[in-house]
């Protein structure tokens, strides 16, 4: 059989494709044949360029855990102080180790290694930058709780991430950067308001990052908006407890947080897609809300309801059942799992919670229940029809195209 040669710098079967993408390139290769737009040997020469990969295949999973385990395991020898060596000891074997992680990552890119396994090297080394300024302050003397080290690591590890454009290193970046930012908010002197505008604030610049990198570096848009919904479902789940605190915002970081959010988004807004600034202006509302829900003092009696906390809760049910659904929404027109999982269960847990913490006086007993499953099924069902809803759009799009 013909057999056509591969372009310059490509390989046979060196592109993963999980099997529904492979099935569908068969299809349209059928197609393509068919209508004479390619012939036999050019559609054996095109498949043959991918090989079969799920997403979370077991190597994947392996070399994953394997570079966390070693990268927390680095990290917890140095927390455990190596009695038996001097602290400059100590500092150049970590040191070193890190070098290996970070110049070996690259050295393995140079030779065209597995992607996976460069991938589970560039985590381990980002892992290893913790290692790093943590020793490096124990050497200083500096207290191992500071939640200043936590930000230097995450803020090293987006250096690392932006400099080789790898997944793994962004993803301990952004977990340090935001660690940080509530760990500084809310350890010190933790108030209910500060709380809310931290999370929300956090999450909404984090869609706004999204949006910028969709311009910029698309690869990682994902990670941004997948932490950004995180920390919008759980900062407005928390704005909507019934928490009888006044208003108290006497700390520079929730205020600098919101000022970021809002220049980043009124940024995203005037340079990002179309589709992104609607996630970008759906993330701002939800600051609003939180913020006017965390100034909106319920009574101090939880057994005694005024209409003003029936109120508020309903306000906070209604806000958190349409964020849910714009999760979702967003979940399914970037076939982004994860988001739509995410949304559901936010949904559940928040409905669930408030139905007990708020309406529980109210309703009494089995009622509670009874209304609870109604609320739930409605907002399942309510969920399954936007989603289909939703696809079907999507497929008579794909359709007309």
């Amino acid at each position: 059989m013909e057999t056509t040669t591969p372009p310059p710098g490509t390989e046979p079967h060196d592109v993963p494709a999980t099997p529904g993408q492979l099935a569908w390139l068969r299809e349209q290769l059928v197609d393509w044949r068919l209508e004479g737009l390619v012939d036999d040997p050019t559609a054996h020469a095109i498949l043959g360029r991918y090989h079969e990969s799920r997403r979370f295949s077991l190597a994947r999973l392996l070399l994953g855990l394997g570079a966390c385990f070693v990268g927390v395991g680095t990290i917890w020898l140095v927390a455990a102080n190596l009695d038996q060596l001097s602290p400059l000891v100590r500092f150049v074997a970590v040191v070193v180790l890190w070098l290996a992680a970070l110049v070996g990552a690259e050295v393995l890119e140079g030779r065209r290694s597995s992607p996976l396994l460069v991938g589970a090297v560039r985590t381990l080394a980002a892992l290893g930058t913790g290692a790093v300024v943590f020793q490096a302050a124990q050497s200083l003397q500096v207290p191992a709780y500071e939640p200043r080290l936590v930000g230097v690591w995450g803020l090293g590890a987006l250096l690392h991430a932006y400099v080789t454009g790898a997944r793994g290193p962004l993803v301990v970046g952004v977990a340090g950067a935001v660690g940080w930012t509530l760990w500084e908010g809310l350890v010190p002197d933790p108030t209910f308001t500060a709380g809310v505008l931290l999370v929300t604030g956090t999450g909404a610049a984090a869609l706004a990052a999204a949006a910028l990198h969709e311009r910029w570096r698309p690869a990682f848009a994902d990670t941004w908006r997948h932490v950004g919904a995180a920390l919008l479902l759980v900062g407005l789940f928390v704005a909507g407890l019934p928490v009888p605190e006044e208003w108290l915002l006497d700390d520079w970081l929730p205020v600098a947080v919101v000022a970021l959010a809002v220049v980043a988004s009124v940024a995203a807004v005037l340079l990002g897609r179309t589709r992104a600034r609607w996630e970008v202006l759906g993330g701002v509302a939800v600051l609003g809300v939180a913020a006017l829900l965390a100034a909106w003092t319920p009574g101090g009696d939880p057994d005694a309801l005024s209409a003003a906390d029936v109120w508020r809760a309903l306000v906070g049910v209604v806000a958190y059942v349409v964020l849910a659904v714009g999760v979702a929404a967003v979940g399914t027109l970037r076939d982004a799992t994860l988001l739509t999982l995410m949304a559901t269960l936010g949904l559940v847990v928040f409905t669930t919670f408030q139905s007990f913490a708020v309406f529980a006086p109210i309703v009494q007993g089995a009622w509670l229940f009874l209304l609870l499953g109604l609320v739930l099924a409605a907002t399942g069902i309510g969920f399954d029809r936007t989603r289909r809803r939703l696809a079907a759009s999507l497929d008579q799009e794909e359709e007309l195209r």
